[in-house]
């Protein structure tokens, strides 16, 4: 596996956001996104369990890595989530996502929570499309620098 670089202030990965996640992503020898974290009371939804909220933002953030990691520029259009089973806190989780179909700009992807008993507890599908504009560095007044 190879790690991939976190970026900096992003809610779900990076180490310069104090209210980060904290997830380190590794990409697998098939392509695939590859990660494990304890979700802990900053996450909690329920007591004792990790908010819906926070379990989507480990699937999308790992949906769209399996896309970029591909070598394409995105951003999710839709997601859907489907919640199996709770996720407690203070457990060890492995998240896993894939890119399952390339439809020219448009990549479809898949991807999976799974509890340290093995059980998967969320699901989801994501389709991400091209995006590069997002991502092009602008300066105070709105324009491309």
């Amino acid at each position: 596996m190879r790690q991939l670089p976190e970026h900096g202030p992003c809610f779900v990965c990076g180490t310069e956001n104090p209210c980060s996640i904290g997830i380190q992503w590794y990409v697998r020898e098939d392509g695939s996104i590859y990660g494990e974290i304890l979700l802990t009371e900053q996450q909690q939804g329920p007591p004792g369990l990790s908010h819906g909220g926070a379990t989507a933002a480990l699937l999308d953030e790992a949906m769209g890595a399996a896309v970029w990691n591909a070598g394409y520029q995105v951003a999710a259009t839709d997601l859907l989530v489907h919640y199996r089973r709770p996720v407690p806190l203070g457990t060890k989780i492995k998240v896993i996502a894939w890119v399952v179909g390339d439809n020219g700009k448009v990549k479809n992807t898949s991807g999976e929570i799974h509890l340290s008993n093995g059980e998967i507890a969320v699901t989801a599908q994501g389709v991400y499309k091209e995006a590069k504009h997002l991502f092009t560095k602008l300066n105070v007044e709105g324009h491309k620098t």
